[in-house]
């Protein structure tokens, strides 16, 4: 098999694996952060995997990028996999993966200890709601630039992945609709509480 033809197979199957790292290290990261982690396992070891999962995207989205530019027959050169370029449609493709690429690196980047140590809460987890971001990118990526985008498996199989994580995304949100819908009852008695109507008022 030529060269081209390798790099062709292994960029098309790093960047596939490296897809379902990111839905997996999404559905992993909110699954934790709403605390339905369960009660077999400890919440260390869902943060550890969770970890675990953005660093082996990063891995497997470098290996693609280095694919890429490997397969001489796809055009892709070292400045076009790392400087955005917008000219055309193609372009366009390639840009959206390129920013994925770097919102992954700044993502596993400021999840190290001794970064995330340095860096206010607020701001860190401003940061880490770039993830969606990455996701939407990388979809975007995938789509217009994916040579099966148009087959009955590639759609079937992108459905079910942003089914995977649109979901805990959806019972998250619902979740705290309803902590916000449900009274504050009383410590002594149980009934719910009757805030004034004047409280609260200016």
């Amino acid at each position: 098999m030529p060269a081209a033809s390798m790099a062709w197979y292994l960029s098309r199957s790093t960047g596939i694996v490296a897809a379902l790292l990111a839905v997996a290290s999404l559905v992993w990261g909110l699954r934790f952060a709403a605390r339905h982690t369960g009660t077999r396992l400890r919440p260390n070891w869902w943060m550890t995997m969770h970890k675990w999962l953005g660093g082996m995207t990063l891995v497997f989205t470098l290996l693609h990028v280095t694919m890429a530019i490997l397969d001489t027959d796809a055009g892709i050169g070292v400045v076009q996999a790392f400087v955005p370029h917008t000219a055309d449609v193609q372009r366009w493709a390639i840009t959206w993966g390129v920013v994925a690429m770097y919102l992954f690196v700044v993502l596993v980047a400021t999840s190290v200890a001794r970064v995330r140590r340095r860096i206010p809460r607020k701001i860190w987890h401003a940061i880490h709601l770039s993830s969606f971001a990455a996701i939407v990118t990388l979809g975007a990526h995938s789509l217009m630039m994916g040579s099966d985008a148009s087959s009955s498996w590639f759609v079937l199989g992108f459905a079910v992945l942003v089914a995977l994580a649109v979901s805990p995304i959806t019972v998250r949100l619902l979740a705290r609709g309803e902590r916000h819908r449900r009274p504050i009852r009383s410590t002594l008695t149980g009934a719910p509480l009757r805030v004034p109507s004047g409280v609260g008022r200016r």
